[in-house]
């Protein structure tokens, strides 16, 4: 039987770095979901189909299939036998997959692949509804959080160590509106599982946070939870 471990939480908390950072340390799958929208995104635009046409995405996802998979310990996302890592991070991809992810069915058909990927391998899986709706039976659930000012903080030094000009104030009312709208969408809002355990890494550095989640996995291990 496969172990899963589910983090969710606010943006800017510091999840994919702690679920990459895990799956190496775990030898884990680690399993990009934003990744997989970003597959289904470029499966539209090959096929012309407009972003308003939800009958026409809904179709669609039918004949879309995707995976993840490691090749010389990179990760690659397989679309339909076909490795896209080249081509799914372009902002033309990345805006589809922002307005197609609202639709019912493109979240109903990557909530099953998601679902197939955790029933075959032990995999780390982070985003806003994996505890609570993609995986809600795994084993060990972090809801991993942080105060806004910490994360307004960190994503302000983080552009200006880029080398980006950065208004910290903008920064801070942008998160305040994302947290709003993911704990407010009417499709898998943000919310903390009953089962999951709050981890707050306001204060935390990441090998801090590793650890403690970490610690979490091994004790449930430990008490034959797999």
């Amino acid at each position: 039987m496969s172990f899963n471990i589910a983090i969710d939480g606010p943006a800017g908390a510091g999840k994919s770095t702690i679920a990459k950072r895990l799956s190496k340390e775990l030898s884990f799958v680690y399993v990009d979901t934003g990744a997989m929208y970003r597959a289904m995104a470029l499966y539209f635009i090959r096929g012309g189909i407009d972003h308003k046409d939800e009958a026409a995405i809904s179709a669609a996802c039918a004949d879309i299939d995707i995976t993840i998979t490691y090749q010389d310990g990179m990760q690659c996302v397989v679309l339909n036998g076909e490795n896209v890592n080249e081509w799914i991070r372009t902002e033309e991809v990345g805006i589809m997959a922002s307005n197609t992810s609202i639709y019912p069915k493109v979240r109903e058909k990557l909530t099953l692949l998601q679902q197939k990927l955790a029933q075959n391998a032990d995999v780390i899986m982070d985003g806003r509804d994996i505890g609570t709706c993609v995986l809600p039976h795994a084993q060990v659930k972090i809801y991993l959080t942080a105060t806004v000012e910490a994360r307004a903080k960190r994503r302000h030094e983080e552009l200006i160590r880029k080398g980006i000009d950065a208004d910290y104030a903008q920064i801070e009312a942008d998160i305040k509106e994302r947290d709003y709208r993911d704990m407010n969408r009417e499709i898998a809002p943000l919310r903390l599982a009953e089962d999951a355990v709050l981890v707050d890494s306001s204060v935390m550095g990441i090998e801090e946070v590793v650890a403690a989640i970490r610690s979490i996995y091994e004790k449930a291990h430990s008490k034959g939870n797999i």
